[in-house]
């Protein structure tokens, strides 16, 4: 459903693309018919003492108020798209996307979270954008919209879904190593459908440790099962003897819960050898450190 017109955006922007697609298209055969013309009209053969035409009056007042108007059209269609866009209803719904290498996050009301994001049909929704590592972008095609998470910044966008289903959620801005991996759905439910949902509680059999790595994207860079990814695999990795770069200095450590908690929260300071440097967030201020022992009780049962 990526390229169906689903919310209530669609209309505008669909318009302003046509009208600027249309506009240029009209220029690339117009302008290549007459340099075409221009090539046999006053080719050598025809002209072979060039003439000095100094100007025309007529030509360049046509050649400046034509592409004008046209642009100034262009400008208001697209500006008609987009102003609707920064005005979000006062009755909007607010939920939180966090963004990270490489997953998209939801928070909705109340402190529920999932990794899809579900949303009722014919309700506006804002979406409050935060990144927790570097540059990222919400795009959902179906939506029209597309929005950066920038470090630092509160952004927001918002939108109006206008038929139920699941639409793609992309990420927009190169982020890294595994961007093209950073996928997401949105599922558009009834109001009813909605409300049981978020009244629903998530029973999940898995473990604590694992609910809280696939959280908080953990799992995005580190394997369970001995591959290399972007960083060391947790297979095993519990108990076992690693060197790490500390101050530009190689030493070997034992890698137990206190290596495994300063690395959550100090994750540059012990940097296992052969492996980048400055790639991970710290998350101190995101896992509590009971939050800790139940990630370092997971690590210890992937042998």
């Amino acid at each position: 459903m990526m390229n169906r017109a689903a919310s209530t955006f669609a209309e505008g922007v669909d318009l302003s693309m046509y009208i600027i697609t249309g506009i240029s298209l009209f220029f690339l055969i117009g302008i290549t018919i007459v340099m075409i013309y221009f090539v046999f009209r006053y080719n050598k053969k025809r002209n072979a003492k060039a003439s000095n035409i100094s100007h025309n009056n007529t030509l360049e007042i046509i050649w400046t108020a034509v592409p004008t108007i046209l642009v100034l059209v262009m400008f208001y269609y697209g500006w008609m798209g987009y102003k609707p866009m920064r005005n979000t209803p006062k009755h909007a719904m607010e939920i939180n996307v966090y963004g990270q290498m490489w997953q998209f996050s939801y928070e909705y009301p109340g402190g529920k979270t999932s990794d899809t994001l579900v949303v009722p049909v014919n309700l506006p929704v804002k979406l409050n954008l935060v990144s927790r590592d570097v540059l990222h972008s919400f795009y959902v095609p179906a939506f029209r919209i597309k929005e950066d998470l920038v470090p630092g910044k509160n952004n927001y966008v918002w939108f109006e879904p206008t038929m139920e289903g699941e639409f793609q959620v992309l990420c927009a801005e190169y982020c890294g190593l595994l961007h093209s991996k950073m996928l997401s759905i949105v599922k558009v439910v009834s109001v009813g459908e909605y409300a049981d949902w978020v009244a629903k509680n998530i029973v999940t059999e898995e473990h604590a440790g694992l609910v809280l790595m696939k959280k908080h994207a953990c799992l995005s860079c580190h394997t369970q099962d001995g591959t290399r990814l972007v960083g060391p695999s947790f297979k095993g990795i519990y108990g076992k003897t690693e060197k790490v770069v500390t101050n530009g200095q190689v030493r070997e450590v034992v890698i137990d819960d206190a290596y495994i908690k300063n690395s959550i929260y100090q994750p540059n300071a012990d940097v296992v050898e052969t492996y980048t440097q400055g790639l991970m967030i710290s998350y101190e201020k995101l896992i509590t450190p009971e939050e800790v022992n139940e990630i370092i009780d997971y690590m210890k049962s992937i042998k």
